[in-house]
């Protein structure tokens, strides 16, 4: 099986994933342009595909998929929901309803040679997905825009050969950047991205895959809940061990720069104490 990023980020998302005889693409967020040079740098001519899976509907996922669909009248495949807001997006123009193959997440199904098992993710999108890909004994996870993951998550990705992880930021840069407020706390939720350090702690070969470790406890550590019922917790190793600190001394001294949460957190754990 082949892999290839051939554009990721937010101004863009498009994968290639491949066997000899079957050709298929995850996402086309780029312009058609930009889909047939990534495609042909592989060797690959457009008219080979046999299929488009869509993860999710926002726009740097599916912003090239009108143009590209109405010139190679490839089947798109994604969850109902996924469907239904890619149809009412109006800036995709019109898209052939009848190229559209509805997906559900844990049913696997067959295109030519490959496997194809969609998973649910944690996003803030209609009903978003991740796709499994296997052929023969050869397994590829492709995981775009996971804002958390648990049990499932992990049970679903044990074994792959490859996998393709979004780690999408920085949380300190985050934190201390221009963003503005409601969208730093869209990034950081459960239904936003995963942080570079905590895609890192996911995807390290067994560590990520053993709940048993301390490591993946970042997660469940739930402090407390908002008034809006959204819990407080950790997002960090660094937050992780700092609210570890907390609980075990009497006094501890947070170091870094504003803006990485450590009042936030430390008022967390003292609403917590009474």
């Amino acid at each position: 099986m082949r892999l290839c990023s051939i554009a990721s980020g937010s101004s863009g998302n498009c994968i290639y994933v491949g066997t000899d005889t079957t050709h298929v693409l995850v996402d086309v967020g780029i312009s058609r342009k930009r889909t047939e040079e990534g495609l042909h740098s592989l060797g690959i001519d457009p008219r080979e595909l046999d299929a488009v899976f869509i993860t999710h509907e926002h726009s740097d996922h599916i912003s090239g998929l009108g143009v590209f669909s109405r010139k190679y009248n490839v089947p798109i495949y994604a969850t109902s929901k996924t469907v239904d807001a890619i149809c009412r997006s109006r800036s995709l123009g019109a898209i052939d309803e009848g190229l559209f193959q509805t997906v559900r997440a844990d049913e696997s199904f067959t295109i030519k040679d490959m496997t194809v098992n969609p998973m649910r993710i944690s996003h803030d999108a209609a009903d978003p997905v991740a796709y499994r890909f296997s052929y023969g004994k050869q397994r590829i996870g492709v995981v775009t825009d996971l804002g958390t993951y648990n049990d499932y998550t992990v049970e679903c990705l044990r074994g792959m050969d490859a996998l393709l992880l979004e780690a999408n930021h920085d949380v300190n840069m985050l934190l201390a950047g221009p963003y503005p407020y409601h969208l730093k706390c869209r990034v950081l939720g459960d239904q936003g991205h995963l942080s570079n350090e905590t895609a890192a702690a996911f995807a390290a070969e067994g560590e990520a895959f053993d709940f048993d470790r301390p490591l993946h406890e970042i997660d469940r550590d739930i402090i407390c809940h908002t008034l809006q019922g959204k819990p407080i917790k950790p997002k960090t190793l660094g937050q992780k061990k700092y609210v570890d600190a907390i609980r075990r001394q009497m006094i501890v001294f947070g170091l870094g720069p504003a803006g990485t949460g450590k009042t936030y957190l430390a008022m967390a754990m003292a609403i917590t104490a009474f």
